[in-house]
Formats: C-alpha cells, structure tokens, sequence
C-alpha cells in the first residue's frame, strides 16, 4: 500500500463545497497507478469560512480517502515541526507538498522560507529516512501580480526552493521538484485570485502528478 500524503495551505485543505485538488489526484492515481495506494494524514476537514474554522466536511464528493496534513494559513512555518509526527503516524511514504505562498505573506522572507523548506526536510526524514517527497513551487496569486516586492520574494524562495531541493535530494530520499502550471491564469484557474476553482484544482493536480510520472515513473500522463 503507498500512501501519499497532501501537505499544504489554503489551496490544499480547500472550502466547504469544492471538490480539492487531493480529490483529482486521488482520480488521476485511480485510473494511472496499477497497485494499492490511499491518502493519509491525521486531517479530514475542510475549512468553513462562515465558521472561520477548519470544521467542515462538506465535499463536493466525499467519496475518497480525504486525510491530509494542510490549513488555512499555514506555511512552511508550521508544518515543520508537524511532518515528523505525521509521518510516522500515517507510515506515509509520499509527501505531495505545496506550501510557501503564505509563509511569504505574513511570516518570513525567502531565505528564512527556505530555511524552514529545509527543516521540514530533516524532520520528515526523521521519521521515515525513505520517504520521497514532491514540492511545488509557490505559484504567483493577485498579490504577486499588484506587488512588485512580494513578486520579487515569490521568484526569489522559488529559486531558493529549487536549489535546496537539489541540494537536499538523496537516492534514498528522493525529492522532486514539480513545475508551476505553464497555463495558470489567476482569472481563469482560481475564484478569488489565489484559491483554485475547478480548473485550477486539475492543474495542480496535474503538476504534482507530471514530476511523480517523469522523475520516478509513478502512474501515468495526467488524467483528471
């Protein structure tokens, strides 16, 4: 059994009422990977925002293995000095990471961002020295696009994030670096300039899936 485990922000956890990019992966692995595989993580909610709390579970389709580790206004920051524990409760053996956006918004800098990256790293590996990660990079919402500095630290941790990732990468941890969406529009592919709609959720789907197929054979060509 592999199990994968969804680690994130808000772009990962979800609102009630969508459908998550975890969702279209666990259809795209339905279809492409030929053994036993789920979702783990020691999360299954999605956020409420009438609540302002990660209390719902009011999936557009509920019929998936919904467990995570993502939240609302968590970054890199956060997960650290979670992922270790998670691992190890979860016996995961994947990491599909997407994380940054928010660390680089409110808590810290691309450097102190990255740092973080490679923290969560170590304490990952601390609790399975095999586990094989995939990080996506932070991909430009509104913000970037209004805010020429914050833009500038996006493209700056992204950088960072791909060098550490290089650096950290090991035959018996591999870790993979998936692509932003050559086809990511803000307009088109999310519904507030950051959260992804429908569209969206395929195309991150889709980018952690591509690097999994092309860098270890894992599956198949993206299908949603």
């Amino acid at each position: 059994m592999l199990r994968f485990m969804p680690v994130g922000d808000s772009m990962t956890i979800g609102s009630a009422g969508e459908h998550t990019w975890r969702y279209r992966m666990w259809h795209h692995l339905c279809a492409t990977y030929g053994g036993p595989f789920t979702l783990v993580g020691p999360r299954e909610t999605l956020y409420d925002k009438a609540a302002d709390a990660p209390t719902s579970h009011a999936y557009a389709d509920p019929g998936f293995p919904r467990a995570h580790l993502a939240g609302w206004g968590e970054g890199w920051l956060h997960m650290a000095p979670l992922i270790a524990d998670a691992v190890r409760a979860a016996r995961a053996d994947v990491l599909l990471v997407s994380l940054g956006l928010i660390d680089l918004g409110f808590y810290t800098n691309a450097e102190q961002t990255a740092q973080n990256a490679r923290a969560f790293a170590a304490e990952a590996r601390s609790a399975n020295p095999r586990i094989r990660m995939v990080w996506l990079p932070v991909i430009p919402n509104v913000r970037a696009a209004n805010d020429e500095p914050f833009a500038a630290q996006v493209t700056a941790f992204n950088e960072l994030l791909a060098k550490t990732a290089a650096d950290l990468d090991d035959s018996a941890s591999p870790i993979l670096m998936a692509s932003v969406p050559d086809t990511w529009d803000i307009h088109t592919d999310t519904y507030d300039g950051t959260h992804p709609n429908a569209t969206g959720e395929h195309k991150l789907a889709a980018a952690l899936a591509e690097a999994m197929y092309q860098g270890w054979g894992l599956g198949g060509a993206y299908q949603g």
